[in-house]
């Protein structure tokens, strides 16, 4: 039985982690007394206990987690930003080619952030099949619940006395430096960085991904995703919600991913439609534990 241990279990990605965990068997979640939380040498002793680790830290603090682990053996899965580019760590999108048998073996995986794992699911399948250029200067969309903030903004939406602008959609990462745009250029094999702009809005989780395309064949981008999305938890689907719209919100509580095309040869959108709690954070993180544990990928998790 692997003993599991999630640094930073109070924090929206850890409780959602822990949520999907806590009924196992298969598994032992280990657990540190609150008055030793930020107590380096207990963590020390528990994460090299641990067979597997699961980081739901800020930045700087799971570099320092990673410092501490000592153990060859101990698996870290750092759902932070801090390692998404870092030599030596597996990116955790194993639908990728070729991903899912490097994380299988791997010893740290970062996994993807949420906006980035569905620009990274639309584009780079496409610059692999060389129907994009790697030079391509693109644009994404994405919309997300304001669950993906963290504990603050879910505070800060769910206070009564909020201010009025809250309640509509709010555009952010307006510098155009956003901190998921390295990895979504370098597992997309990208030269440009994309114009970015994400938003979110006055629902609690789900997020809807798009990407613009001009002068392209849709139906054979289509094909691709459809031969390229094969196994996994990412799957190509064509079915919009009703009368033309699409929701953000339709995979809210789900750990799967539908990837769909839009439009026309002249102007294409793609569109990845998930869960910022589910598939774009802790769905993924337990996805690459039980690849990790060489046990069906799928289990725990909530997919269509």
């Amino acid at each position: 039985m692997k003993k599991i241990f999630i640094d930073g279990s109070a924090g929206t990605t850890g409780l959602q982690i822990h949520e999907r965990l806590r009924c196992r068997t298969d598994i032992q979640l280990l657990t540190i007394d609150e008055d030793k939380r930020k107590d380096n040498d207990a963590r020390r002793e528990i994460f090299n206990e641990a067979d597997i680790i699961f980081l739901c830290l800020p930045d700087a603090a799971a570099i320092e987690a990673v410092s501490l682990v000592e153990n060859k053996n101990s698996v870290v899965i750092d759902t932070s930003t801090a390692h998404r580019v870092a030599d030596g760590w597996a990116y955790g999108l194993p639908e990728l080619n070729g991903k899912r048998e490097i994380i299988k073996s791997a010893k740290r995986i970062a996994n993807p952030g949420c906006h980035a794992s569905g620009f990274i699911a639309l584009v780079a399948p496409l610059v692999e099949n060389k129907i994009i250029s790697p030079d391509e200067k693109l644009t994404c969309f994405s919309i997300t619940g304001y669950s993906g903030g963290g504990k603050k903004m879910i505070a800060d939406y769910e206070n009564h006395e909020r201010n009025f602008l809250f309640d509509a959609p709010r555009q952010y990462g307006l510098t155009q430096n956003h901190k998921h745009i390295p990895e979504m250029m370098k597992i997309c094999g990208l030269n440009a960085a994309p114009i970015f702009c994400p938003v979110v809005a006055d629902y609690y989780s789900g997020m809807e991904v798009t990407v613009a395309l001009h002068d392209n064949d849709i139906e054979n981008i289509k094909e691709t995703y459809k031969n390229y999305y094969t196994d996994g938890v990412i799957y190509f689907s064509d079915v919009n919600d009703e009368n033309g719209f699409l929701s953000a919100g339709k995979f809210s509580g789900r750990d799967d991913m539908a990837i769909s095309v839009f439009g026309n040869d002249e102007r294409i959108l793609l569109t990845a439609r998930f869960d910022n709690l589910g598939k774009g954070a802790s769905g993924a993180a337990v996805q690459n534990m039980n690849l990790v544990m060489g046990i069906n990928e799928f289990e725990g998790l909530n997919i269509n």
